[in-house]
C-alpha cells in the first residue's frame, strides 16, 4: 500500500509521532525500527534520545537519516549530575552497580520538562505519542497537551498478560515464598513459575510510586503497541485485550524492517567486528551448523561462568560464535582465553569481544541454534529467522519468555536454570556448568526426530513472521491503524492551532 493510500481520505498533512523509549538498548533498538516503519508509511517521527545514546546508536541513526525518511532524533540532555548519577550513565547497561538503578529512573523523569518544551515548540503540534511503559512521566506531557498516546511494551504479550493475571489474583500479595511453584491463573494452558521467576514490574520495596505511575499511565493510554505478531501470540493478545480492555497493536517482528545487510549491522551499538568478516566466516560453514551465543546488553556474566561456557562450547565440538561483552573482559577472562582456549577452537570458533551485529549473524543460513538470555528482542529476532534456542534466563521477564519458547512454541531447549541472577550480581557459583551446556547443545543441534521437529516449528513461525510484515499482513495493517488513529484523534487540535498561529 502506498503512503498516499494510507493517508487517503483522512488528511493531506502528515501525522507527527513522538516516540519515547526507555534508555536501554533493548528498548531503543525496536523503537528506532518502529520509527522507520511509521515514516515509511507517510508519518513524520521524532524519537527522543540523549547524546550518549545517540552516539551509541549512530550506525542505525545514520542509516535512517541517509534514507531520507522523515525521522528526527531529538537529543535531550540527560540529567546525570542533577539526579546524582555518574556523568555519562545515560543507559541502563552503563550503570556501575545496582545501587544506581532507582536513581536512573529518577533521572529519566527529569526529562519531562525538556520533552514538553520540545513538543510545544513544534508547529503544527505533533499528533500522537508512543511512550515506553517504563516512562510514565511522558504520559503527563501528552495529557497536558491533549495528544493521543499509546504505551509501548518491550516484553512479549505472554509476559505482560501473565504479570497482570498474577496481580489480579493477588499472587504477589498472597504468596510469601518467592520460590513456591505457582500455576499462573487464567492462561489457555498450564504454566508453572515462581514469584522470583515472574516478579512483575517494579514490585520491590521503595518502587511503589513508580509502579503506581506506570499502572496509571497504561490505564489512561489510548492503546498498547507491542513488538510481536498475531500468529505468534494470538491467544495471549486476545486475553490481554479481554483482561485490560485495551486495544493491542502487534507491529512486529520490528527487526524485519531491516532488509539491507548494512541496516542489520547498524542496529544498536557500534559493532566490535566488521560484519563482512563475520559474514565471510559464516559463509565457510555448513547450513544450520553454527551455534550463536549472546546474553544481551545488560546481564553481566561472572568470570567463572564465562569459563564454564567456554569449556562447554569446546567440549561440544560444535562450530560457534560467542559474544563476550566489554564489561566482562576481566584480566582473569582474558588470561584464560589467551592461554590455550582460542588456539584450541580456532578452526571452528569465533569469539567477538564487545558488541556483535546480531541480526547479520542470526539471519545467516549457517546458524542452527542460539544460546540466549531470553530477552524479548533476541527471542523475537531468532523467531523471525527460524533459529531454535537454548534458553538461559537471568531476570525480569526472561523466565516467562523461556516458558513461551520451550513450553508453548516448542522451539527451545532449557539449560535448566531455576534461580534469577540480577544483572549486577557478583556472588555465587555458575548458574550452569560445562556439562549442562554441552548436553543442551547436543540436544538442540541433534539431527534426530526431536531436533527436526523443533527446526520445522521454528521455520513455520519465521514464515508467519515474514507474512505479518508484508503488505496486507497483520503487523503492517496495525502500523496503518496507528497512522489513521493519529490523524483522526490528533487532527482537530493540531489544525485549530495551525489556523490560529
Amino acid at each position: 500500500m502506498s503512503n498516499q493510500a494510507t493517508l487517503s481520505g483522512l488528511s493531506c498533512r502528515k501525522p507527527h509521532f513522538i516516540l519515547v523509549p526507555l534508555a536501554a538498548q533493548g528498548h531503543i533498538i525496536p523503537m528506532v525500527d518502529l520509527a522507520r516503519l511509521l515514516a515509511e508509511r507517510g508519518a513524520r517521527v521524532s524519537l527522543v534520545t540523549s547524546p550518549v545514546n545517540a552516539a551509541r546508536n549512530k550506525g542505525i541513526i545514520n542509516r535512517v537519516m541517509e534514507s531520507g525518511l522523515p525521522v528526527h532524533f531529538v537529543e535531550l540532555q540527560f540529567p546525570c549530575i542533577e539526579a546524582g548519577l555518574p556523568e555519562g550513565c545515560e543507559n541502563m547497561d552503563l550503570l556501575p552497580s545496582n545501587d544506581h538503578l532507582k536513581t536512573f529512573f529518577d533521572a529519566l523523569s527529569l526529562l519531562r520538562e525538556p520533552l514538553a518544551r520540545y513538543v510545544q515548540a513544534q508547529r503544527p503540534r505533533p499528533t500522537c505519542m508512543i511512550t515506553d511503559s517504563s516512562c510514565p512521566w511522558a504520559a503527563d506531557v501528552a495529557r497536558e497537551l491533549g495528544m493521543p498516546r499509546f504505551i509501548f511494551h518491550g516484553p512479549s504479550c505472554f509476559v505482560m498478560v501473565s504479570f497482570i493475571l498474577m496481580q489480579l489474583h493477588g499472587i504477589y500479595d498472597r504468596i510469601t515464598d518467592d520460590f513456591e511453584p505457582i500455576l499462573i491463573p487464567g492462561l489457555p494452558q498450564p504454566i508453572e513459575v515462581t514469584k522470583a521467576q515472574a516478579p512483575g514490574f517494579f514490585n520491590l520495596p521503595g518502587w511503589e510510586r513508580l509502579r503506581s505511575e506506570v499502572l496509571q499511565a497504561e490505564l489512561t493510554a489510548d492503546g498498547v503497541v507491542m513488538n510481536t505478531f498475531d500468529d505468534l501470540e494470538h491467544s495471549f493478545i486476545e486475553l490481554y485485550k479481554k483482561v485490560t480492555g485495551k486495544n493491542v497493536c502487534a507491529v512486529g517482528p520490528l527487526s524485519l524492517c531491516n532488509k539491507d545487510l548494512d541496516d542489520k549491522a547498524g542496529r544498536g551499538d557500534k559493532s566490535s567486528i566488521d560484519h563482512r568478516r563475520v559474514q565471510s566466516w559464516l559463509d565457510s560453514r555448513k547450513p544450520k551448523s553454527v551455534l550463536y551465543v549472546n546474553f544481551g546488553s545488560i546481564a553481566r556474566l561472572r568470570p567463572c561462568q564465562l569459563i564454564e561456557i567456554g569449556c562447554g562450547l569446546e567440549a561440544s565440538n560444535q562450530p560457534f560464535i560467542w559474544v563476550i561483552k566489554d564489561v566482562e573482559k576481566t584480566p582473569e577472562v582474558d588470561k584464560w582465553l589467551s592461554e590455550g582456549f582460542e588456539e584450541r577452537v580456532s578452526t571452528r570458533g569465533l569469539a567477538i569481544k564487545g558488541w556483535a551485529p546480531q541480526m547479520v549473524i542470526l539471519s545467516h543460513p549457517a546458524i542452527g541454534g542460539f544460546i540466549t538470555h531470553c530477552g524479548w528482542n533476541s527471542t523475537l529476532e531468532a523467531v523471525s529467522v527460524g533459529v531454535p534456542m537454548i534458553t538461559w534466563p537471568y531476570f525480569a521477564d526472561q523466565f516467562l519468555n523461556e516458558k513461551l519458547i520451550v513450553d508453548v512454541l516448542g522451539i527451545g531447549v532449557a539449560i535448566g536454570v531455576k534461580l534469577p541472577i540480577f544483572y549486577f550480581s557478583e556472588d555465587g557459583p555458575p548458574a550452569a556448568k560445562r556439562d549442562d551446556i554441552e548436553r543442551a547443545i547436543s540436544r538442540l543441534m541433534d539431527n534426530g526426530e526431536e531436533g527436526e521437529e523443533r527446526r520445522k516449528r521454528a521455520k513455520e513461525l519465521a514464515e508467519k513472521a515474514v507474512r505479518a510484515m508484508e503488505g496486507g499482513g497483520s503487523s503492517t495493517e496495525n502500523i496503518a491503524y496507528l497512522i489513521r488513529y493519529a490523524l483522526e484523534h490528533g487532527k482537530k487540535d493540531s489544525e485549530e492551532e495551525e489556523h490560529n498561529a
